[in-house]
């Protein structure tokens, strides 16, 4: 499984991006889809993950401005970031992880990153 980052860039507080994360290779299985971002100096933290079924989960720091969406038939998801604030300034990764049914992970793959800037 191979991931593809696309859509950062430099946007002024206030702001929106659209991240989009195109996948290839078999994607099947009990698997989530996420979103993780690291600022300079920091660790990487989770900021969004939608599973298999479509639950969501969102870090609180950005819940009610990010929106994480999966589009099944491209194998692709989205990150939806409005409101954005100089603190959500970090390279941005997507994450694919597949689990057994009983919940053991089995596969983990990352992207390449993208960087995402907001200026104040």
């Amino acid at each position: 499984v191979q991931l593809q980052a696309s859509g950062g860039g430099l946007v002024q507080a206030g702001g929106s991006l659209r991240l989009s994360c195109a996948t290839s290779g078999r994607i099947s299985g009990v698997n989530t889809m996420a979103w993780y971002r690291q600022a300079p100096g920091k660790q990487r933290e989770m900021v969004a993950t939608i599973s298999d079924g479509g639950s969501t989960d969102y870090a609180g720091s950005v819940k009610g401005r990010f929106t994480i969406s999966r589009d099944f038939a491209k194998n692709t998801v989205y990150l939806q970031m409005n409101s954005l604030k100089p603190e959500d300034t970090a390279v941005y990764y997507c994450n694919y992880k597949r689990f057994t049914i009983y919940g053991v992970p089995v596969d983990d793959y990352w992207g390449q990153g993208t960087q995402v800037t907001v200026s104040s």
